[in-house]
């Protein structure tokens, strides 16, 4: 499937990416650094453990770099509506919503107008017409098929073109902080103390320092990624977005007080 290329230009976006790659880099160069090279060389573990580090760290940045710059859905300025639907989305857009009402009838023909109207409105703010389930980004400023949400730690919206690669991100993602953690506790707690040390380099002066830094990155971010991989796959399974839970849960919340 081809992917087309978005770019999204927004400051802030920016800096959250950035601080993702910040602890991308923290983790690919200090751990390996402290923990992994030195217990190899002693023979503690074995090459493959440092390969597989290394590589599910170059898919997880991969898959980052694809969630950030693919495509969500975004919708032309023309968009193609199916000849079928044309002359309804057309009708649809002439009429008010009392006149629409007053059309209503129990026939056949009308039912079907009505559900094809159904598959498209439009959009008050960029004045497109838009299939049923898109939203418009504020962040962004356009429309997205079926949107999920805005992303500012991919600086993307999360639609239906790029929905599957925010979660390639999430698994990638909480794979890696997971087996920076085991790496970390097995360092302090499992593996033999290491017998050579070389006490000039900066990162062996400091190591339980950066290893507690790296612990609290890991934790705060295992925590966030698995509450967000969690929530992803029970919208996928009830086929809901999180802007339609979103509506949904303010729709009960306003009915109730009413």
């Amino acid at each position: 499937m081809g992917l087309r290329i978005h770019f999204v230009v927004d400051p802030h976006g920016w800096c959250c990416m950035g601080l993702i790659v910040f602890v991308w880099l923290y983790n690919i160069v200090l751990i390996p650094k402290i923990v992994l090279f030195p217990h190899y060389e002693e023979g503690h573990i074995p090459g493959i453990l440092i390969i597989i580090f290394y590589g599910i760290s170059i898919f997880c940045l991969v898959a980052l770099v694809r969630a950030s710059l693919t495509d969500p859905g975004r919708l032309p300025e023309n968009p193609k509506i199916p000849h079928a639907e044309m002359g309804e989305v057309i009708h649809a857009c002439n009429l008010t919503t009392q006149e629409a009402e007053a059309e209503e009838s129990p026939t056949d023909s009308s039912q079907r107008g009505l559900h094809k109207r159904e598959l498209w409105e439009l959009c008050n703010k960029c004045n497109l017409m838009r299939p049923k389930r898109s939203h418009h980004c504020s962040r962004c400023g356009h429309c997205v098929r079926r949107m999920d949400h805005h992303c500012p730690w991919i600086n993307n919206c999360v639609g239906e073109d790029n929905h599957w690669l925010f979660l390639q991100l999430c698994f990638y993602t909480e794979l890696l902080t997971c087996y920076a953690l085991m790496f970390s506790f097995c360092h302090y707690y499992y593996f033999l103390p290491l017998k050579k040390r070389n006490l000039d380099l900066f990162v062996v002066r400091h190591e339980l320092a950066i290893m507690r830094l790296a612990a609290f990155m890991g934790i705060t971010m295992l925590v966030g990624i698995t509450g967000l991989f969690y929530t992803q796959l029970i919208g996928i399974i009830t086929d809901t977005t999180s802007i339609e839970k979103m509506s949904n849960c303010c729709e009960e919340i306003s009915g109730t007080k009413e």
